[in-house]
């Protein structure tokens, strides 16, 4: 098999793909990556599928003049509503990430699961879908979590606002006693010391980083674009917005490797 030292290349609207970052770093060491945070059009959520596009875009010319051999669409709403553009447009392997509904509904006692997620990755297409053809007989209970991810990018995942806010859309959920909750974006794994405080023990919650971590492995073996085990990886993390912030979510040995760069 071919080896092959170009980095892997992810994205998201801001900070909160670097949950999916730390799956992939986990299992696959010897790979060295590119991280795009987005920060300055967060929300991407917010945006129109039209936005969405143009922004994933320029994220992934971005990373592939940068090098990067896979892309790992590190952010639910653009994957939703962006990744079929991106791989019709683009040759280059992609790996995008959409809110564990599937495992959640297969597992779940009640037949009640809870789904927490961005106004654009609820309203997209691609996810109604998923949820259509993984929830037969199961009832998701859906809440937009509007106001988390600006929370979690200013550096506010455990404050009293988000504890406010999440008590607010947890609540609908408990009533109709759901056993498990999905996290529909990547910023919110970030939460979770709040939303184990909110939830009682027996509700599981649920994200995709894993799965995601492991779909990239499989695809990078498949085009034979695996970095050899004795590799030597760098890491290098661009944000368009305040770098003290990205800092914040990484690994303190990585945070020299922080730049700031207008050019995305």
């Amino acid at each position: 098999m071919q080896e092959n030292l170009n980095p892997i290349g992810f994205f998201d609207s801001g900070v909160g793909g670097t949950s999916i970052w730390k799956a992939v770093h986990e299992l696959l060491p010897m790979e060295g990556t590119l991280y795009v945070a987005d920060s300055a059009n967060a929300p991407y959520g917010e945006r129109s599928p039209e936005e969405i596009v143009a922004l994933s875009v320029k994220n992934t010319d971005f990373l592939l003049s940068k090098g990067a051999k896979l892309i790992v669409v590190a952010c639910n709403t653009a994957t939703t509503n962006a990744i079929a553009a991106l791989r019709e447009r683009y040759e280059v392997p992609f790996v995008g990430i959409e809110p564990a509904i599937k495992p959640a509904a297969l597992n779940s006692k009640t037949g009640k699961v809870g789904l927490l997620a961005t106004k654009g990755t609820l309203g997209s297409d691609l996810f109604h879908k998923t949820a259509l053809e993984n929830t037969a007989g199961v009832k998701i209970i859906q809440q937009e979590g509007r106001g988390l991810v600006s929370l979690i990018e200013a550096g506010f995942a455990d404050g009293d606002e988000a504890f406010q806010l999440l008590e607010a859309y947890l609540q609908p959920m408990l009533e109709n006693d759901i056993d498990a909750l999905v996290l529909g974006c990547t910023h919110y794994p970030y939460l979770l010391p709040l939303l184990r405080k909110i939830l009682p023990p027996h509700i599981t919650i649920i994200d995709a980083a894993k799965a995601v971590a492991k779909q990239t492995q499989k695809l990078l073996g498949a085009h034979e674009l695996l970095a050899p085990t004795t590799a030597v990886p760098r890491h290098d993390f661009y944000t368009n917005k305040e770098a003290a912030i990205l800092k914040r979510f990484l690994p303190i040995e990585l945070a020299s490797q922080v730049l700031f760069s207008s050019e995305f």
